[in-house]
């Protein structure tokens, strides 16, 4: 967990991972304030440009959004036959939904927002992010909790859901529970997939752990992956979890097929080799994930 929240002083943004270890950033603030919700704020970094903050974490960013967006939505929709509809629960700064909208079977993209102050500060400081993707007519943007849009809608089904979330305290605490993974493996559709992020192995061992072990209890396929993502400092975890889907089965050379036979261009990080690299986990993730 991260309990503290440091404040940017003189132009220096501190980002806490746990107790004990911390980085920061050079920046200018552009905008802050408190939502229904949330305390935001907007920088203009000299590393990543504009930088999204959220309850003092940092969220995205201009420069770097791309190692956290192609990999979060690239790994379980390359290895999926073909999706038609997805769900983001949170993903309101947009990114996850352009990388979704880069599938060309996509129909339908319905992102599930809390705050409408992210949607808005995404539209005015991170079109870098979204690329418009947010005014595209396949996105559907519906603006309250989540939980209980998973929850009251039974009778939907979906190729991909996304938990695109803040860390799982506060108001995302409820969306990493057993009871919401539970309601989400009810919306997907056959060979459907959830993907989300699980947080830092290095900084966040219990946390890692414990999202990855209450996904098994809902999920027969359950797949880990890391990557090092630069706004984050550090190492991170992903995971996709299904019934039935395996992104690690999948060779390289088929993912790069895929790549090519689709025309997903525009990907700055994710490629066959790096889709299995990101699977091969050393000895210390294994003995974490065991």
């Amino acid at each position: 967990m991260r309990p503290m929240r440091l404040p940017a002083v003189d132009g220096v943004i501190f980002e806490q991972i746990n107790d004990d270890a911390g980085y920061f950033y050079r920046g200018k603030l552009i905008e802050k304030g408190r939502s229904q919700h949330q305390d935001y704020e907007v920088w203009d970094t000299p590393q990543f440009g504009r930088l999204f903050r959220l309850d003092g974490c940092f969220m995205t960013s201009e420069r770097d959004e791309f190692y956290y967006h192609e990999n979060m939505i690239q790994v379980p929709c390359i290895a999926h036959s073909g999706p038609r509809r997805a769900l983001i629960v949170g993903g309101g700064d947009g990114g996850s939904a352009e990388e979704l909208l880069k599938q060309p079977t996509i129909e339908q993209v319905v992102i599930a927002e809390l705050d409408p102050k992210v949607i808005e500060i995404a539209r005015q400081h991170l079109h870098a992010v979204h690329r418009g993707a947010l005014d595209d007519p396949r996105v559907e943007i519906r603006i309250g909790d989540g939980f209980r849009y998973v929850v009251d809608a039974p009778a939907e089904r979906f190729d991909v859901i996304v938990l695109d979330l803040t860390d799982p305290e506060g108001p995302a605490e409820a969306l990493y529970s057993e009871a919401f993974f539970r309601g989400c493996r009810a919306l997907l559709a056959p060979r459907g997939a959830l993907s989300l992020h699980i947080g830092a192995p290095v900084f966040q061992p219990e946390r890692v752990r414990a999202l990855v072990d209450r996904l098994r209890q809902v999920f027969a396929v359950v797949r880990p992956y890391f990557l090092y993502i630069p706004l984050y400092g550090t190492l991170w975890g992903l995971a996709t979890a299904s019934d039935t889907l395996d992104p690690s089965a999948l060779a390289a050379d088929e993912v790069d097929r895929r790549i090519a036979e689709r025309r997903i261009g525009a990907l700055q990080h994710y490629n066959g080799a790096v889709h299995c690299a990101q699977f091969a986990l050393p000895n210390t993730l294994r003995a974490l994930l065991a």
